[in-house]
């Protein structure tokens, strides 16, 4: 399971819950669903949700977060490594030696 630090001294207490493995993506099943597009993908690191990100028209990854509150999104881009936890308005980055 991927560890996480929090980019900058920020605080984050979010990341003991995380059970999802963040990965690539291939679609937002949202904007699948009510034939909308997207920009680029976010995992939700609680149930594995792909949703579309705040760029997005829809932003289906934070509406997700709103209807859940599973605080913590992964970037489901192939060459991106972060995490972003919405209560805590954080930056995570995997922690060192996880890319």
């Amino acid at each position: 399971m991927t560890s996480w630090q929090v980019q900058d001294g920020d605080v984050c207490g979010h990341t003991g819950s995380l059970v999802v493995e963040p990965r690539p993506g291939d679609v937002c099943e949202d904007c699948v669903r009510t034939g909308g597009r997207w920009v680029h993908l976010r995992r939700c690191l609680v149930c594995d949700h792909v949703g579309c990100c705040d760029s997005s028209p829809n932003r289906h990854a934070t509406a997700h977060w709103q209807a859940t509150e599973h605080p913590v999104v992964a970037s489901a881009e192939p060459t991106e490594h972060w995490a972003w936890c919405y209560p805590d308005q954080a930056v995570l980055l995997p922690a060192a030696g996880e890319q």
